[in-house]
This record gives structure tokens, sequence and C-alpha cells, in this order.
């Protein structure tokens, strides 16, 4: 019953990693940039409902949608100021862009919220349910990550299937010239893929700081990193293999710490990345791309 703890512990660690994950590949797959300062946004997304909740007494609905509004404007803004002027910019120039922005919006929390580590109130308030008669414990911010990561999956594959949005950014994705040929608007496009993206950092930054109830202006980096590592082990650019290395990963990861060592979870969790990167450099579900010249 202990190990099933620890796989259930496991896929809700890897929801999260997943709904970060999917902001990497929708702008890697359609920008065609890595957008690292991904995991800052997770984090201001948790200060605006923690501050929103403690020091506005907001109902918890309405701090969590004040979030994700706010995490949209802000991945509109940073793709507009710092990212888009760096379209056809060698791959190193945006890289080191993105790691300032980062550094950025680390500092500006340092700033208004300081070093000190904040309790997080818990947007699920609900007693923990049990099964096999109480050997197994499972809290409800577990059922509601893994819930909530589904259906986001479910949602955004329908949206990019069906709707008129999804087909062009599924058109810039594969030619961003063509695309432009035919009359789709592709820097609106990309704007609109970086907004999505941030909207679930914010949803990701809530279910990781509910599970994990500490809030830091570092809160952010170190699962903005493994959900890139998920994203890569996945295939960068595909959602289904955005859920697929996410999973995997929180579950190597809990596993890791359960069986193997606390200490070297995080350097296991890299290891994954480098085989990965060794065996299958796309991914499990990746595509080869074909550069142009």
């Amino acid at each position: 019953m202990e190990f099933l703890s620890y796989l259930i512990n496991g896929i809700s660690l890897g929801s999260v990693f997943a709904i970060i994950a999917l902001g990497y590949t929708m702008v890697y797959g359609i920008a065609k940039m890595l957008n690292f300062a991904h995991g800052d946004v997770i984090m201001v997304g948790s200060y605006v409902v923690f501050v929103s909740v403690n020091s506005m007494e907001l109902p918890t609905v309405v701090s969590v949608l004040l979030s994700i509004v706010v995490c949209i404007v802000l991945g509109v803004v940073i793709e507009g100021i710092a990212y888009k002027p760096l379209r056809q910019a060698p791959k190193l120039a945006v890289l080191i862009t993105a790691i300032g922005v980062s550094y950025f919006l680390q500092n500006v929390a340092l700033l208004i919220f300081g070093a000190d580590t904040k309790s997080f109130q818990s947007v699920v308030k609900a007693d923990p349910i049990t099964f096999a008669g109480g050997q197994v414990v499972v809290s409800v911010e577990t059922i509601v990550t893994i819930a909530a990561c589904i259906i986001i999956v479910l949602a955004l594959s329908y949206f990019m299937k069906h709707s008129k949005m999804g087909r062009a950014m599924l058109a810039v994705s594969e030619d961003s010239g063509a695309a432009q040929l035919m009359g789709i608007n592709v820097n609106r496009t990309i704007t609109v893929t970086f907004a999505i993206g941030s909207g679930l950092a914010a949803i990701a930054g809530v279910l990781l700081c509910s599970a994990y109830p500490a809030l830091t202006p570092y809160t952010g980096s170190m699962p903005g990193i493994k959900a890139f590592v998920a994203a890569v082990f996945g295939g960068i650019g595909s959602i289904p293999g955005a859920l697929i290395g996410g999973i995997l990963l929180g579950i190597i990861e809990i596993m890791g710490k359960a069986y193997i060592s606390s200490q070297l979870a995080d350097a296991i969790v890299f290891g994954v990345l480098i085989v990965v990167l060794i065996v299958k450099p796309t991914g499990l579900l990746g595509k080869q791309i074909q550069e142009k010249v």
C-alpha cells in the first residue's frame, strides 16, 4: 500500500509538471523559443493568490481567477518587450534574455515580499480521502491536481484542433512564413500562445503551493526547470508528450526520494534528461524538425 501512496503522489506532482510543461511545449512548438522565465510566472501567480487571500481577503475562486489574469497580462508583456524583438535572433541571445527576465522577476519579488518563506494557504479545503481500509490516504489537493491536469490537456487538445486560433497555431508551428501568406496574423498567434502558457503557469503555481505550502521568490525556479525536462522527455512541441513526460517525471522523482535518496532525487531527474537526449533527442513523442538553411 505504501507503493500505491507513492505512485499517487508521483502522478499528482507529475500533473503539476505537465501543466507547466504545456507552457514550454506550446511556446517552443509555435514560436520556436524556450521561455525560461516561465517558472517565475508560476511564482508571480502564487504571490497574487497569497496577497489576494491574506491581505485583500478575496474569495479563493476570485483570487485564482485574478492570478490567471495577472499572469496572462505578464506573459503578453514579457513576449512583447523581451521576446518579440528577438524572434530572428540567435538562440543564445534568446536564452540570455530569458535568464535576464527570470532574474528580474525574482528580484522584484524579493524587493516586494522579502526572502522569508510565506505559508501558503491551500485553495482546496476538504478532508483527505482514505482507501483500502484507511491504509491509503489521498489528499483532496492531489485529486484536484490530477483532475485539473486531465481537463486542461483535453481542453487544450480540443482547442488546438477545433478552434480558429488553434488551427492558426498549428499552421504557424508548421511554417510561419506560409501561415502569414495564408492571412494568419503570426504576431497575434504567438502572443496568444504566450498568454495561454502564462495562464496555465498561474494554475500550476496555485496547485503546487497548495500541495507544498511554502512560497518564496524562488518557488517557481526548480519546478520550472523540471517541467522543461518533462517537456523534452515527452517531446517538446507535443501536448500529449508534455502530459506523459510530466507524469513520468513526477513518478520518477517521488519513487527516487522514497526508495533511493531524497538528496539524489533531483540528480535522478536530470539524469533522465541526459539519457533521453542521448538515446532519443526528440523525446518520446517529439518530431524531428528540419532546420531551414
